[in-house]
């Protein structure tokens, strides 16, 4: 996460003295809050694209394109390889990913491949795959290859998503975006990265943070499994046996 954001100001800052032009954004909230009953969040990302200050221009002139890259709080994953072996199913390889994000997902105004090249694309991590490649401990031809199995993984439980027309313009320079974070979304720190693209090219970008936590009585469980493991697990223990003696005492019945 660290260096997609370095890379991201480094950029900003070569791309400010290079266009007139700057991108001034907004999220519907910048924290999501999970209880009991949550099944999912709408998020909201809009903005508009305006001269960038000090510049002669009165207004800008498109078409733009706009991508949305939402990241989420960052672990370590591991990437395992099964084989059927005399009957059993065994792990015979496995690829650790370093500080992978646990939830990825892209809106954007087209098609990416329309919007850009395939190499901006992977330069900036807008693709999924690049990703996998920043983050792998694995050489190359091992990263290949599990690669894609653990973005289809991600994708499968929700977490990774690309939605090439989850950005719309209301006119020619704003644009607002929607989208609904899963009743899985890990907890933590998130960040929104747009980007403003101009015939292929990206004139502007801007990252915006907000949070998803738990509260009330889901956040008491999570900090105690963290904080006092050993406690935790002996309260699980004495609910399952007291779970299972009043079920058999009222079946009994």
């Amino acid at each position: 996460m660290i260096r997609f954001l370095v890379i991201a100001i480094l950029t900003t800052l070569l791309i400010s003295s290079a266009h007139a032009e700057r991108l001034v954004s907004q999220l519907s909230n910048d924290s999501v809050e999970i209880t009991s009953s949550f099944d999912g969040e709408r998020m909201t990302f809009f903005g508009t694209i305006a001269p960038d200050a000090g510049s002669d221009q009165k207004f800008v002139t498109g078409p733009f394109h706009v991508v949305v890259v939402v990241l989420g709080p960052t672990q370590n994953r591991v990437a395992r390889e099964k084989t059927h072996n005399f009957g059993i199913w065994l792990n015979t390889d496995q690829v650790e990913f370093d500080n992978f994000p646990s939830y990825f997902h892209v809106l954007s105004s087209d098609k990416l491949t329309d919007i850009t090249d395939v190499t901006t694309l992977t330069a900036n991590a807008i693709l999924p795959e690049a990703l996998t490649l920043a983050t792998s401990t694995a050489d190359w031809w091992k990263t290949a290859v599990f690669s894609p199995q653990l973005v289809r993984l991600m994708r499968e439980e929700g977490l990774f998503g690309i939605q090439e027309n989850g950005v719309n313009f209301l006119s020619d320079n704003f644009y607002s975006a929607r989208l609904t974070l899963p009743s899985n979304a890990p907890p933590g720190p998130y960040i929104a990265l747009t980007y403003v693209f101009k015939q292929g090219e990206i004139i502007a970008r801007k990252s915006e943070g907000f949070s998803v936590r738990k509260i009330g009585f889901e956040r008491f469980i999570a900090l105690s499994a963290v904080q006092q493991p050993l406690l935790y697990g002996l309260v699980c223990v004495i609910l399952a046996l007291f779970t299972g003696w009043l079920g058999g005492v009222l079946f009994k019945r």
